[in-house]
């Protein structure tokens, strides 16, 4: 019976010394893990820490207003140099030049129909009465001489109109629409002239204006008021009526 105790001994001690020495193999693995998780609890607590604090300090309010108004300032002087003003000189001197030149210099795009539209109009009446103007000019020297080849006139009749019943009546009739269209021809003219000059014109005043102040300083208000008119004479009431009040 003594060599089966001694080899259950054996086998009991070799068990043992096994898990012993498992037992130590995970201990030795599982201290760096707790190591690391420890390091890490101990990081995420700092850096929790330091944002608390940095929430629970004082907010420097004027060291961000130094910081926000330069940026301010460059704003706006970035606005001032994109702003474009146009010189009046040089805007009065282009319309003359060249009809809607100023509008163009000015940037005012979407006067250029206006312009040219008043120009082509002022052109095509000028065209047409003048025209008109020659035929019933050179029609009137043809009736009124005693010339029979000379009837451009009849261009101006219906087929088998009877002339010579009615050659006074044509002479009167001829005359008055050579007047007519003589007076709409310089009345058309001086409107081409006038369209002209407006161009120039309006080239010059929006130059001129297109540094004016249109802020919101600049105001008029139309009020109700009371006068006193006691002070100089105590019999006469006070009187009613609107002040206006302008606003630089």
């Amino acid at each position: 019976m003594k060599p089966k105790s001694n080899i259950y001994k054996v086998v009991l001690c070799a068990a043992m010394m096994l898990l012993s020495g498992v037992t130590e193999m995970q201990a030795q693995q599982n201290t760096p893990r707790a190591q690391q998780r420890r390091e890490r609890a101990d990081s995420i607590a700092q850096t929790n820490q330091a944002n608390m604090e940095a929430l629970a300090a004082p907010i420097d309010t004027a060291g961000l207003a130094s910081e926000i108004e330069p940026q301010k300032e460059n704003k706006e002087l970035f606005k001032e140099k994109k702003q474009f003003i146009p010189d009046p000189t040089k805007a009065t001197w282009l319309a003359v030049i060249f009809p809607g030149g100023g509008q163009i210099y000015n940037r005012k795009y979407w006067k250029l129909p206006i312009v040219y539209g008043g120009f082509v109009g002022c052109a095509y009446a000028l065209t047409w009465n003048g025209q008109m103007y020659e035929d019933y000019s050179q029609a009137y020297l043809d009736i009124m001489d005693d010339n029979p080849g000379t009837d451009s006139f009849m261009d101006l009749l219906p087929p088998g109109y009877p002339v010579d019943a009615n050659i006074d009546y044509l002479k009167r009739v001829i005359k008055r629409k050579k007047d007519y269209y003589r007076r709409y021809r310089d009345m058309s003219m001086f409107i081409f002239i006038g369209v002209y000059a407006l161009s120039v014109i309006d080239a010059y005043v929006d130059a001129e204006l297109a540094s004016f102040d249109i802020g919101k300083d600049l105001s008029m208000k139309l009020e109700p008021t009371v006068i006193q008119n006691n002070q100089y004479n105590l019999k006469q009431g006070n009187s009613y009526g609107l002040q206006c009040s302008f606003k630089f």
